[in-house]
């Protein structure tokens, strides 16, 4: 599903929303519209989700409109330091017939206040002004070819469902389809209590375009090698507490060292299983500065994996952002015994990256 949303709530705790389904992946041919009214209440603060408000609603009501109309092309079209306002809603879960019943424990993608919003931001002022008669009709985005080589990060500390607060950084080898990844876990919803590191790597196949989700690429992945580095005394007890041989070598966890669990075949104990193949859906784009994003496939919400063709994501998580000029040795010297080192002119040794400076919050914590 294709949709843009834009969402209105009042004083007297009513709110109104319109979602705006599409066609193609652009959101430029709209097929139909939901105007949805009801009433919110914010009750207590998420005991399962840290920084989350549980609330509850009651719809008023449902309009459906259906649109079936043909526009003309239209052509694509003041950036600075300014307030930015999001508002994260629940996530909907990976299958339908959960959907009904499924309290959220994760988040779908931000919202962004109409007033206080990312610049430049074409399609905000598009969607702001639309209403069920006059769906919003953005440019058709060009289609970008796959291209997997480099460095990408997240933008932002990501949460998953089933309470998984993280940052990601991949490499991608073009030239021999080789893969390595960094999944930095964390206890809070601001990515600053490290709980432990997952580094992976493997191959990857040809990508060939997806038959389901337009402007989606079809990939496999195969893990074949994975170490990992518990980060606070919780993990640590837990991983020594493992059953003997099902995760690295028994009761010899610590906080802050690396250990390969190849030889065991995983961690059981962190559901990882080697080798493993994956079956990803993937996407670039350009942002409206001209940025590199790369999409991954969204994770299913039972906790599950993608490990065959008919569980490959139809959905994408957040993007990553490329690397500019991040150098692919990079990922050999990150370690906590470089941080705080100085070089010969006094200069801290490791630098942020300028593209996404909340990875660096997550170097500060790396193994």
């Amino acid at each position: 599903e294709f949709l843009t949303r834009s969402y209105l709530f009042y004083a007297n705790r009513l709110f109104k929303a319109y979602q705006f389904y599409y066609w193609d992946p652009s959101c430029h041919d709209p097929s139909y519209s939901l105007v949805i009214k009801g009433k919110l209440r914010l009750r207590q603060a998420s005991w399962i989700t840290r920084g989350a408000t549980e609330a509850d609603y009651n719809l008023h009501k449902l309009l459906v409109r259906v649109e079936k109309h043909y526009q003309p092309l239209l052509q694509p079209q003041q950036s600075g330091s300014r307030l930015v306002e999001e508002l994260y809603l629940g996530d909907i879960h990976t299958e339908w017939v959960e959907r009904l019943h499924y309290r959220p424990t994760g988040y779908q993608q931000p919202m962004q206040s109409a007033v206080h919003h990312v610049h430049p931001c074409p399609a905000c002022g598009i969607i702001y002004r639309a209403d069920e008669h006059h769906p919003p009709i953005l440019p058709i985005r060009a289609q970008l070819p796959m291209q997997l080589s480099g460095s990408w990060v997240s933008t932002h500390c990501e949460v998953r469902p089933a309470v998984l607060f993280l940052t990601r950084y991949f490499i991608f080898h073009g030239n021999n389809h080789t893969w390595e990844g960094y999944y930095y876990h964390y206890s809070d919803p601001l990515c600053k209590q490290p709980t432990f590191t997952i580094y992976a790597s493997g191959h990857y196949t040809q990508g060939i375009p997806s038959s389901k989700v337009r402007g989606g690429t079809e990939l496999a992945f195969k893990v074949t090698q994975a170490r990992v580095t518990p980060m606070d005394q919780v993990t640590v007890t837990m991983l020594n507490s493992s059953e003997p041989g099902s995760c690295g070598l028994t009761s010899s966890w610590s906080a802050g060292v690396e250990q390969d669990i190849t030889p065991t075949n995983g961690c059981l104990a962190l559901g990882i299983k080697l080798p493993h193949t994956e079956y990803e859906l993937f996407k670039t784009e350009q942002d409206t500065k001209d940025r590199s994003l790369l999409y991954v496939g969204e994770r299913p919400t039972d906790g599950s994996s993608p490990d065959s063709p008919d569980k490959r994501p139809t959905s994408y998580q957040a993007p990553l952002i490329q690397c500019a000029g991040a150098s692919e040795e990079f990922s050999n010297y990150v370690s906590l015994k470089y941080l705080g080192k100085k070089d010969a002119n006094g200069n801290e040794a490791l630098k942020p990256l300028p593209v996404a400076f909340l990875f660096f919050i997550a170097l500060l914590f790396l193994r």
